[in-house]
């Protein structure tokens, strides 16, 4: 017996052959994919040993708390000042008048008022400046982990205080201390 010609069963076939290869192909594709994942390069950094490790970082640390410590300064003579009011006030208010007691009671609660949104405003300021003096060092130290992670080939660095775990060999702090010039 002869085969009979039809032209859909041929159809058929040829579609699953053309089904077949792009399976292949996708197969092929997730392989190389999943490999090229296996070999992306990883390394970490412990950025807050690198920032105690930069001179600028120690130098904007003692500016900032030299201006906390001027903002507590001047908190305290305002407390010293508010305090020397009030005692003056309690020593000497039976001798004065109405108008005069009135005006010294009015003169501490100003005083005592501008403390208050003195001290309030003191914290965001202390932020504030702290912000202001380290985003440079930590915009450099970002730049020198960019060009270490660029010359090193890595994929992605982590911050080492991050992990559990990680290879000593691909610890990049050495390498962004001497792109920074640190010993």
């Amino acid at each position: 017996m002869q085969a009979i010609y039809n032209p859909a069963q041929q159809e058929n076939q040829k579609l699953e052959k053309q089904m077949k290869k792009i399976l292949f192909l996708l197969a092929i594709g997730v392989t190389l994919g999943l490999s090229a994942q296996a070999q992306k390069k990883f390394g970490y950094i412990n950025s807050q040993e690198l920032l105690e490790s930069m001179p600028e970082a120690k130098k904007a640390d003692s500016a900032w708390q030299k201006y906390g410590a001027s903002i507590e300064t001047q908190l305290k003579e305002m407390g010293t000042e508010i305090q020397k009011k009030y005692t003056e006030y309690d020593e000497k208010n039976k001798t004065w008048t109405d108008a005069v007691r009135e005006q010294k009671e009015k003169d501490i609660k100003n005083l005592q008022q501008s403390a208050q949104e003195f001290q309030s405003g003191a914290e965001d300021k202390i932020s504030r400046k702290r912000s202001e003096l380290f985003k440079p060092i930590l915009d450099k130290a970002q730049a020198a982990i960019k060009a270490v992670g660029n010359e090193g080939g890595y994929d992605y660095i982590f911050d080492g205080a991050q992990l559990l775990f990680a290879k000593e060999g691909e610890n990049i702090l050495p390498q962004v201390k001497a792109k920074l010039g640190i010993k």
